[in-house]
């Protein structure tokens, strides 16, 4: 080969490389994992406040868990040392819930929740309006409880959960809920069988992964005892949430809210612990 002949082929490997290289490099591929749903969401970080539902979605196809515990110690009862001597209720017996929700398709989640007092709740919601395009977000939610074990005392709920984000501070609720049953003597011997909660809560971002949550559900209807409020410091971390609680009332289903907390005299401690598997 002459030296001609070699410069010529030396130039035209030189100008063929880039475009060889180019076509050996695939196009990114779509990607797969690009819902929205999916993104870590800081004013709403879990889809629960403490007992009421957020407007928080669940990925399709995509899941969550969460255990409620509530302490069934008064705070008030006895003097500091005997609640000392308790470990501040931590000693007592306690309602211990479990729950697991799915996200059959986008915007709809499904799920079951169960107590320790034998009550099985299941539940529905489904993701109407969203605030990006609406300027509030608003769920339909349905339930029905269950009581000894989802063989007694039936107890359908239906409601709707009004959210407004404060930017990334935060967000509060406005959420109507009609309860039928709750009054769990028969029919024919209760006058009074629905209860209508308005329940009234908010969460409030204190540090990047620090909140405040709160909640009160006042109620027309059947509502004995006293109206539901609950107050309570969580963590975000991760995929995980660790709430702990102070209530007036150890129920966490609408039915159970509907019957009424004890007493204002009577506090509850208790905690949420959440986990997102997305």
């Amino acid at each position: 080969m002459t030296w001609t002949r070699l410069v010529i082929f030396a130039a035209v490997c030189a100008l063929a490389a880039p475009v060889v290289a180019s076509a050996q490099q695939k196009p990114p591929a779509a990607s797969t994992d690009d819902d929205p749903d999916r993104d870590p969401n800081r004013s709403q970080p879990d889809f629960t406040l403490v007992n009421l539902p957020t407007t928080l979605r669940v990925p399709k196809y995509k899941s969550a868990f969460r255990v409620t515990h509530r302490f069934a110690r008064p705070l008030g009862q006895g003097d500091f040392s005997d609640l000392a001597e308790d470990l501040f209720g931590l000693d007592s017996g306690a309602q211990i819930g479990l729950e697991y929700r799915f996200g059959i398709m986008r915007g709809t989640q499904i799920g079951i929740y169960r107590t320790s007092n034998r009550t099985i709740e299941f539940f529905a919601q489904y993701s109407g309006l969203q605030q990006k395009d609406h300027g509030f977000g608003l769920d339909v939610i349905a339930a029905m409880d269950g009581t000894d074990n989802f063989s007694d005392s039936y107890s359908p709920s239906l409601g709707v959960v009004l959210s407004r984000e404060l930017g990334s501070h935060g967000a509060i609720y406005f959420e109507p809920i009609w309860v039928n049953n709750s009054n769990q003597l028969p029919s024919e011997l209760a006058d009074d069988n629905d209860t209508f909660l308005f329940g009234i809560g908010g969460r409030l971002r204190l540090r990047p992964t620090v909140y405040v949550v709160g909640e009160y559900i006042p109620r027309v209807g059947y509502s004995p005892g006293v109206d539901h409020i609950t107050f309570g410091l969580e963590k975000r971390a991760g995929g995980h949430v660790f709430q702990i609680n102070f209530s007036n009332n150890i129920g966490t289903t609408p039915a159970q809210i509907a019957r009424g907390g004890f007493d204002n005299e009577d506090w509850y401690i208790g905690f949420n612990i959440s986990r997102k598997f997305f």
